[in-house]
């Protein structure tokens, strides 16, 4: 490892440490100032996916996942944190990760903090600024470990009619300084989104409407993800999902499509679908 490089290390160790002491110092404040009555919210999820995509990449080639997850609100401060995971369903090689399926179990862990800005005014801004740590538990923190820094803007009155637009920038870069990803693994990703909650008659007895919520966005992929990434417009998502009340539970059931425009990220369009049965308490 020559100079330059444990130079650009040392800078991205340094870079993890000020975020994590920066989160974690703003958890701490927010919790001491909560307001006497509130409490932690918790929301526990299971979801299945019919593929598995992830910024554009299809990191099962085709194959299913079953993703569970745990949300925990913090007494309604803005921060969260989030403990989510992906089990492939079926065994056999991915040529988008290089490796088999069996070494491709994922645990994703989040701190997260959400505000809004300017509120009462048509230009209002919903902020959410994360931290992800991207751990692949069966394969060695060296070989495939990640982390991601972003902050994702909404504008949900500023748009005639309901829509709203979004906008979501990311930064990506090795878990490890001695990682088998250096080079050009790290990048940044752009995404530029809109969003719309179509209601329509409900289907159900006791449901006097039933809300559709669309999606549809288009990446601008500036090497994040993949060593092999070109920087370019890599896809375009386009998504439809509802929810259903089961009782204490929620189900969601969703499609998604992908027109995918860069070879480097994806050589398919995609189409799947997702289940997601979720409690809240």
């Amino acid at each position: 490892m020559n100079k330059g490089d444990r130079t650009m290390n040392k800078r991205k160790i340094l870079l993890t440490l000020i975020t994590i002491m920066m989160l974690s110092a703003g958890v701490s404040t927010c919790i001491a100032q909560k307001p006497a009555d509130a409490k932690l919210g918790v929301d526990v999820d299971v979801t299945w996916v019919s593929k598995y995509l992830w910024r554009g990449y299809d990191l099962l080639d085709d194959k299913a996942a079953f993703q569970p997850s745990v949300n925990v609100d913090l007494y309604g401060t803005g921060f969260s944190i989030n403990v989510w995971a992906s089990y492939p369903t079926s065994a056999g090689f991915s040529s988008t990760l290089g490796a088999s399926r069996v070494n491709a179990t994922e645990y994703d862990y989040t701190i997260a903090y959400d505000t809004t800005l300017f509120e009462g005014e048509s230009y209002a801004t919903d902020v959410t600024a994360n931290y992800i740590y991207y751990d692949f538990i069966d394969a060695p923190s060296t070989y495939a470990d990640a982390q991601e820094l972003g902050v994702g803007l909404a504008w949900p009155s500023i748009c005639p009619g309901g829509i709203v637009p979004s906008y979501y920038v990311g930064k990506i870069w090795p878990a490890k300084s001695n990682s088998e990803l250096a080079g050009e693994y790290g990048g940044w990703i752009h995404i530029f989104g809109l969003g719309y909650d179509l209601s329509l008659p409900g289907f159900l007895p006791d449901t006097p409407e039933q809300v559709f919520s669309l999606i549809a966005d288009i990446t601008y992929n500036d090497g994040f993800g993949l060593a092999t990434a070109d920087h370019d417009w890599s896809h375009a998502t386009f998504g439809v999902s509802t929810e259903v009340a089961l009782g204490e539970m929620t189900f969601t059931p969703a499609v998604y499509y992908q027109s995918s425009f860069d070879d480097s990220v994806n050589t398919e369009d995609e189409l799947w679908v997702g289940l997601s049965l979720t409690y809240s308490f």
